[in-house]
């Protein structure tokens, strides 16, 4: 079983502006796939609270972190550059993958920045604000994060 958090990044749902659907639907998605959420958020589009929480859920033994928001274009999308200061390596092939699958659904694909990358001992991906995006690109994927999680779970704490 892998354990995951759930990071919702969104300035108007962590302020109760209107109600977090992404994370929700993707702790569907991550049931569904038999997989166990250990711990779950929702944090404004600002780089050091993303940050903290991501270090936060993998130091409480979240194998894969997911985040849905903030990888658009628009000012205030701040989630690939918030990881991207904190990972130890970036692996391409699961954001090249996610936006080439999600070209068959939407043009506004080219837009995204969807990414993965290893922080800590947990695999985080990026995924898109939109609930049903965020569930699709997880899909896209999920064959390669239980063997991903195993790998990153053996790396020594001090990497």
């Amino acid at each position: 079983m892998i354990p995951v958090g759930i990071i919702t990044v969104s300035d108007r749902a962590s302020e109760g502006a209107y109600e977090d659907l992404g994370g929700p639907a993707l702790r569907s998605a991550v049931q569904g796939y038999g997989w166990q959420v250990l711990a779950e958020a929702v944090v404004p589009d600002d780089k050091s609270l993303i940050q903290e929480t991501i270090r936060s859920f993998s130091a409480q033994g979240c194998g894969l972190i997911l985040t849905t928001g903030g990888t658009g274009i628009a000012p205030r999308d701040v989630t690939p550059e918030a990881i991207r200061e904190i990972m130890r390596l970036e692996i391409p092939g699961f954001g090249e993958a996610m936006r080439m699958q999600s070209l068959a659904l939407t043009p506004n694909a080219l837009l995204s920045r969807s990414l993965g990358a290893l922080v800590d001992r947990s695999l985080v991906l990026a995924l898109p604000g939109k609930p049903q995006g965020a569930v699709d690109c997880l899909g896209f994927v999920k064959d390669a994060i239980p063997h991903s999680v195993k790998l990153v779970l053996r790396v020594p704490t001090s990497c």
